[in-house]
């Protein structure tokens, strides 16, 4: 599969940006998803994480409440909806997924767990 994120953009603080991952091929519904986040200077951070189905997901505690991760099957794409954004939110964002099979419901927190990533879409937020 091959992934498109796009959606990022400035943003001052206190806003919102929604982040879109567009994947290609027919079996989006086979792949857990997840957003990581990378800063300057920093490592790559896993953001949330949404199950093959969509049922069950999780977000790391910095933005727990302010953002959330959705997908929608039949148009191949999820989302990160980011709300109340911070300076410190700003990153640029990755979208990743890995391979499940059916009945799978978990969802993936583990960088090295993913194997397919999109290209990234940096998100600035101004104080």
């Amino acid at each position: 599969v091959q992934l498109q994120a796009s959606g990022g953009g400035l943003m001052q603080a206190g806003g919102s940006l929604r982040l879109s991952c567009a994947a290609s091929g027919r079996t989006f519904s086979s792949y857990a998803v997840g957003w990581f986040r990378q800063a300057p200077g920093k490592e790559r951070e896993f953001v949330a994480a949404i199950s093959r189905n969509g049922g069950n997901t999780f977000h790391t505690d910095s933005v727990l409440g302010r953002f959330t991760i959705s997908r929608d099957n039949a148009k191949n794409t999820a989302f990160l909806q980011m709300n109340s954004l911070k300076p410190e939110d700003t990153a640029v964002y990755y979208c990743a997924a890995i391979p499940t099979y059916i009945g799978d419901t978990r969802y993936y927190t583990r960088i090295n767990e993913y194997i397919y990533w999109g290209q990234g879409t940096q998100v600035t937020v101004s104080s």
